[in-house]
């Protein structure tokens, strides 16, 4: 049972989502990663415009969400992990570009540099990640380490 092909291929993955969240970048990027998230779902009510509803609703939810996606609340496999960043990527810019987007008039001069401000960290550390991602497939790639499964015929 060790060496049935789909053992091995989970293991490859699990190895190198390993490499890549093992590093102390890995481990800095997650960590400032999750505190962006934790700050952006408490800015509201730490800059001061939760009486602004809609953004302050707006920058809790998207805070939340970030932060679970970038501590990997989803889940620690390979595929997902790249994809997570991206997802969390998309968050950042769509905090950038809240403060004009939500209803109401929100964009005041607090909410829009909060707000670009922790939406441009946001996104640059999930791009950190995703490359933290690539480089741990490169380094299966320079390592040598063999292709998944397939049939042969």
């Amino acid at each position: 049972m060790k060496m049935h092909p789909d053992i091995i291929e989970m293991r490859e993955r699990h190895e190198m989502a390993e490499r890549a969240t093992s590093t102390p970048q890995g481990q800095a990027v997650g960590t400032l990663a999750f505190l962006t998230g934790i700050y952006l779902a408490a800015s509201p009510w730490i800059t001061g415009f939760n009486g602004l509803s809609t953004l302050a609703v707006n920058n809790l939810l998207v805070g939340l969400a970030y932060a679970l996606l970038m501590s990997g609340g989803f889940g620690r496999a390979y595929e997902r992990t790249h994809g997570m960043a991206w997802g969390a990527c998309a968050l950042g810019l769509w905090t950038i570009i809240a403060p004009w987007v939500v209803a109401g008039n929100v964009s005041t001069t607090k909410t829009i540099v909060n707000n670009v401000i922790t939406g441009a960290i946001a996104a640059l550390l999930a791009l950190a990640a995703s490359a933290a991602t690539r480089a741990a497939e490169s380094g299966k790639a320079r390592a040598g380490m063999r292709a998944p499964y397939t049939q042969r015929s």
